[in-house]
Formats: C-alpha cells, sequence, structure tokens
C-alpha cells in the first residue's frame, strides 16, 4: 500500500485510476499491507483521506492473514495478545478467546507503544509452552518523529529471552498471498504482484508464483534490485505506467475474442458436470461466481505482461 498507492499520506499520481481500471474490468484485486494495527476499514478510510476510494473488502492485512492461518492450525483456541485493533479484531471474528490464562498462543503484532509489562507476560507463556506467533517482521515503523520499534525488533527481545523464534506470517512469507488470494478465489498462475519493496513483496510474490512488479514509487531505488539474488518481472517508475498497460490489453483482449474464448471455456466445463448433478444450492451458486471470477483472472496475466 504504502510506495505503491500513497506516499506520506499523498495518493501517488496514478494510483487511483489503476484502481478504476480494474474495477471497470471487474478484475479480482487486493491490497496488501504488513500493518496489523489497523481494521481494513480504518485503512479504507484513510485511502480515502489521501483520495483513493478502496473498498474495505479489499484491503489484506497481516492481522487479517495471521487470524486465517490460525484458524487453519488450531480453530477458535486461545491466544494472548499484544497489538492493537486490527489484530485484536480480526482474532476476535476468527472465534478465537483472548485470555491472560494458560493461551495456546502467544501472538504478537505492532502497537505505538509496546508494554514492558505484556512483554514480560508473553515471555512467561511463551517459556510455558505457549506457540509464538508474529504477525510480520519488520523491525521498524514510522512516525512524525521518527523511526519506531516494530514487530521484529520486539520478536527478537522476545527469542532472545526464551530461545525460540515466532512464526512470522506477513511479508515476505509467502502464505499471507496464499490466503489473500484463496479470500477472493484465485490462483497464483497468472496473478501478478505490484510492490515497492525487494526483500518483502517482490521476495514473497516470486516464492508464491506470482509474476511480479516493482515500482520504484517507494522504498527501493533502480541500484538497489542488483544487491538481491532475484528479480522482478518488469519494474516501472510507479503505478501510473501500468494504467495504459490495463486498459489497452483489455480492449486487445476483447477484440481478439479471448474473452469469448474463456466465457465459452466456462460453458464447456459446465457442460462437462456429469448428468446427475444439479445446481440446487448456494454453495453451487457460489462456484458458479468463483469460475466466472477465475476466468477474468485470467486476463489479469495478459494485462501485466
Amino acid at each position: 500500500m504504502d510506495g505503491v498507492l500513497v506516499r506520506e499520506e499523498h495518493a501517488i499520481d496514478g494510483a487511483q485510476d489503476f484502481i478504476d481500471a480494474l474495477h471497470e474490468h471487474e478484475i479480482p484485486f487486493l491490497i496488501f499491507t504488513n500493518n496489523s494495527i489497523y481494521t481494513p476499514r480504518d485503512l479504507s478510510a484513510r485511502l480515502s483521506h489521501s483520495g483513493l476510494n478502496v473498498p474495505e473488502e479489499h484491503i489484506w492485512t497481516s492481522a487479517l492473514a495471521t487470524a486465517a492461518f490460525l484458524t487453519q492450525q488450531s480453530p477458535k483456541s486461545s491466544a494472548f495478545v499484544i497489538g492493537e485493533a486490527g489484530l485484536t479484531t480480526a482474532l476476535h471474528e476468527a472465534g478465537y478467546v483472548m485470555t491472560e490464562t494458560s493461551p495456546e498462543y502467544v501472538v504478537l503484532g505492532e502497537t505505538r507503544s509496546y508494554d514492558f509489562n505484556a512483554i514480560t507476560r508473553a515471555i512467561r507463556f511463551i517459556e510455558a509452552g505457549a506457540k509464538f506467533i508474529a504477525t510480520n517482521p519488520d523491525v521498524t515503523g514510522p512516525s512524525e518523529e521518527g523511526i519506531l520499534p516494530a514487530t521484529g525488533s520486539v520478536a527478537a527481545m522476545i527469542t532472545k529471552a526464551t530461545g525460540k523464534s515466532p512464526y512470522f506470517i506477513g511479508k515476505p512469507n509467502s502464505i499471507m498471498l496464499r490466503a489473500g488470494l484463496n479470500k477472493i478465489g484465485v490462483h497464483s498462475e497468472g496473478t501478478a504482484l505490484i510492490g515497492d519493496r525487494m526483500d518483502t513483496d517482490v521476495q514473497a510474490g516470486i516464492e508464491a508464483g506470482l509474476r511480479t512488479h516493482l515500482v520504484l514509487s517507494g522504498s527501493t531505488t533502480k541500484a538497489e534490485i542488483n544487491n538481491f539474488p532475484f528479480r522482478p518481472y518488469k519494474v516501472h517508475n510507479s503505478i501510473a505506467d501500468m494504467v495504459d498497460v490495463v486498459i489497452e490489453n483489455y480492449k486487445e483482449a476483447e477484440e481478439t475474442g479471448l474473452l469469448d474464448k474463456l466465457e465459452k471455456d466456462r460453458e464447456e466445463e459446465e457442460m462437462l458436470r456429469s448428468p446427475g448433478e444439479t445446481k440446487f444450492d448456494a454453495g453451487e451458486d457460489k462456484k458458479d461466481e468463483k469460475d466466472e471470477k477465475d476466468s477474468k483472472k485470467k486476463l489479469f496475466d495478459k494485462f501485466t505482461r
């Protein structure tokens, strides 16, 4: 989000045009952020303040990814949580009980004021056998007064005291991206990731099997790309460079009949269903909607070449 769509609370030129193009052509998308402090609603409001219209359902945070991971691992369990509304809300909505008595997990997120007593309790719970999870590995975060210690720094303190390292959910762990793809019902094949950091965005995208696009409007300079053993698929000055690519390739897909072909393929798949199958419940209707989304999703691979 930061460095791709906004910079210091100001929208980057072309960001809204790009989002509008995705909406216009019904291309599924998510905005990923390692920030676990805020809820998607908070972040949507922040983007709106910057002049960008992004509904909250298009925002995927490391807190949501953490809740999804824990739900998969141990549904409706218990956790001692260090974090703010973005994390506690996500865990509560996932059915987790937040407790200070014998939790199964210690979940560390980002806060604007870490409490030493809470950190001490986390250390003791981990020593007693609680599993250690952290939303993201970022060691610092920005503030108006300067940098602040972030999740990664506090995790290092807890690791030093306990000898146990956390499992980080956020970027560059590709599990965050895969959980997001599952949310919108698409697959990694033919899906693109746009980011401004080589060490989180591009690395996570490559490991998730996505086509990665680096924009130079954020944290990474062109010279710094050579410091990494991997490369993005393409490099752009900013998100503005990709607006015309989306529109032009969508028009080309219409003119060449690619859209019709994808729809025909979907209809043929429908006909291949066994005769005994009958659509009668909401589950089947949702599957049909997902099939249609998958067809449109395949276009994004072409859009970003």
